[in-house]
C-alpha cells in the first residue's frame, strides 16, 4: 500500500467506480502563489534527509515514508533525532505515525496527537 493510500483510505477497499477522473482544463489553474507546499519523500539514507531539512526551512510541510529504514539502525536513531532537531529550530513539529511515517511540519504548525473521531 502506497503512502498516498496511507493517508487517505480509512481503511475501507475501493475501486475506480468510487472515483470521478478530473479534466485539469475545467478547472482555473492560473491560481496565486501558494504560501506552504506539501512534500512528500521517501527516506532511506542520510543524504535523503537534505532535501527533508530545506523544505522544513522554507516553510513547506514534509510527509516522508520511512519503511526503508531499519528501526534497528542507529542510522535511523540519528537521522529521526536530525529532524526533531530541525523541527525544534523552526518551531515546528514531528511526529511518527506508524512504524512507516514522519510527518514534519515548518513555523508555527503543531500536530494534534489526537485522531479526529
Amino acid at each position: 500500500m502506497g503512502i498516498m493510500s496511507k493517508i487517505l483510505s480509512n481503511g475501507e477497499n475501493h475501486s475506480t467506480e468510487d472515483y470521478v477522473e478530473l479534466d485539469l482544463d475545467d478547472f482555473d489553474t492560473a491560481r496565486g502563489e501558494a504560501g506552504m507546499q506539501v512534500h512528500i519523500a521517501e527516506i532511506g539514507d542520510q543524504r535523503d534527509v537534505i532535501a527533508i531539512k530545506d523544505a522544513v526551512y522554507d516553510g513547506d510541510f514534509v510527509i516522508a515514508d520511512i519503511t526503508r529504514l531499519r528501526t534497528q539502525d542507529s542510522t535511523a536513531e540519528h537521522i529521526i533525532d536530525e529532524l526533531q532537531q530541525v523541527a525544534a529550530e523552526v518551531d515546528g513539529d514531528i511526529v511518527q505515525k506508524g512504524d512507516d511515517q514522519l510527518i514534519i511540519t515548518p513555523t508555527g504548525i503543531n500536530i494534534a496527537r489526537q485522531k479526529l473521531s
